[in-house]
């Protein structure tokens, strides 16, 4: 079975495409909360970083509203490079890491890189779950108001990448 959305190394197009648009982005952050909530860890959560288009900054919500809706905890940790918010997916213990970028692509383009708990990038097996509730109406796992699931702009994650990055060089001479 060939994969509907993710290429080899995401999700990505022209904003406002068919794969690329707000509506898109809930529904990515909707079945993918799904899928992590599903693997019953104690504390769902979702790191998200992005590179610098602006296409980022309107696509953002969306994702974050979808993962919310599925019962993920969400931090927002803002421009990041893409090795960093990897290294942060596994340094929070977080579920999932979601990269907002279309990487070497135009700047026309955007799209999506999401990680596991590991740091690394979704295999094959797992990119084919999401694809799947993606397309099934899955509003019967939206989240109750009751749980009370936080939303954060974590500007501390980014000083932890920072000083990662300051002990591997001060190791690296």
């Amino acid at each position: 079975m060939t994969k509907k959305y993710f290429g080899t190394d995401g999700i990505r197009g022209a904003i406002n495409s068919k794969n690329i648009n707000g509506d898109m982005f809930f529904k990515f952050g909707l079945a993918s909360g799904t899928y992590f909530k599903s693997q019953k860890k104690r504390k769902q959560t979702a790191i998200i970083a992005k590179d610098t288009r602006l296409s980022g900054y309107s696509l953002e919500p969306a994702l974050v509203s979808g993962l919310t809706s599925a019962g993920m905890h969400v931090y927002t940790l803002g421009p990041l490079p893409t090795n960093g918010l990897a290294m942060l997916t596994k340094a929070m213990k977080a579920n999932m890491g979601i990269m907002i970028t279309a990487s070497h692509n135009p700047h026309h383009d955007n799209g999506l890189k999401l990680f596991g708990p590991d740091g690394m990038k979704l295999s094959d097996k797992i990119e084919k779950k999401i694809e799947s509730l993606i397309d099934k109406k899955i509003s019967k796992n939206l989240s109750s108001v009751q749980k009370n699931h936080k939303f954060l702009i974590a500007h501390f994650c980014r000083m932890v990448y920072f000083s990662y990055c300051q002990v591997f060089l001060v190791n690296a001479e």
